[in-house]
């Protein structure tokens, strides 16, 4: 069996809703138990948190449940993993704003935090909304 890379994962496993409020509002997402393989081949873990605010769709969460757990045997490194999957909500929910942290457990005595703000001006944002998320603590890293 050959190994997955990150060029095998399938973001048509995102399904969408249509957004039932004309209103903006704001939709958190907590993914405690991201595995995947590192990109030495080990299983890795990471708890992903999602800031979504709404557009036109909505994300199908069973949908999103599949899609991460479709991860678990795609060979990512961390900045890797944060990119597809930043990249694959953008494409499919095209929201008005998306946050995307994961906190990657601890290996070798070494923790990450990644995160991804599309309001960030390098990705094509504002600057403006991000820094109201720039005082929050880490969340608990122990397993």
């Amino acid at each position: 069996m050959s190994t997955k890379t990150y060029k095998d994962r399938d973001p048509t496993i995102l399904k969408t809703l249509p957004d039932p409020a004309k209103e903006g509002y704001e939709t958190r997402i907590d993914i405690p138990e991201f595995t995947f393989l590192g990109a030495h081949g080990q299983p890795d873990f990471g708890h992903i948190r999602i800031w979504f605010y709404s557009d036109k769709k909505i994300i199908e969460l069973k949908s999103l449940k599949l899609y991460v757990v479709h991860l678990r045997d795609i060979l990512l490194s961390y900045e890797r993993a944060i990119n597809c999957i930043y990249d694959d909500l953008m494409t499919v929910y095209e929201p008005g704003r998306l946050r995307l942290e994961i906190n990657f457990r601890p290996r070798g005595g070494i923790s990450s935090h990644l995160t991804i703000d599309s309001d960030w001006k390098c990705r094509g944002g504002s600057d403006k909304l991000w820094q109201a998320h720039q005082s929050r603590p880490l969340p608990n890293t122990s397993i």
